[in-house]
């Protein structure tokens, strides 16, 4: 089974808005980006968000402001999928700006 479906909605210059389903009992990799923010928008299920060294439950409607080089990570806890809007913002917008910390799937 896969972690996530993704699909970009909009691409500017200097931003990215996404739309990412996290399907249920996965967790995305634990990382950070050095070059850019994201915002967050829970829009259906109950996510479990990480900031840093802190986890907290996020459910439909909830906001989340990620800064950059902060460590975050979505997980799905649930029997139903999490979907939420990503718009990340930043002078690179670039996928290789990852620095991955944890991932269950051996991504680096």
């Amino acid at each position: 089974m896969e972690d996530m479906t993704v699909e970009v909605l909009a691409l500017d210059e200097k931003y990215i808005v996404k739309r990412i389903i996290v399907n249920a009992h996965q967790k995305l990799s634990l990382q950070s980006h050095e070059f850019r923010s994201e915002h967050w928008i829970i829009a259906s299920g109950t996510g479990t968000v990480t900031l840093d060294d802190e986890s907290f439950d996020a459910p439909q409607d909830t906001h989340i402001y990620i800064e950059k080089q902060q460590k975050h990570r979505m997980e799905n806890k649930t029997d139903f999928p999490v979907v939420f809007i990503e718009v990340q913002t930043g002078d690179t917008l670039d996928e290789n700006d990852i620095q991955r910390y944890e991932d269950i799937y051996g991504r680096v």
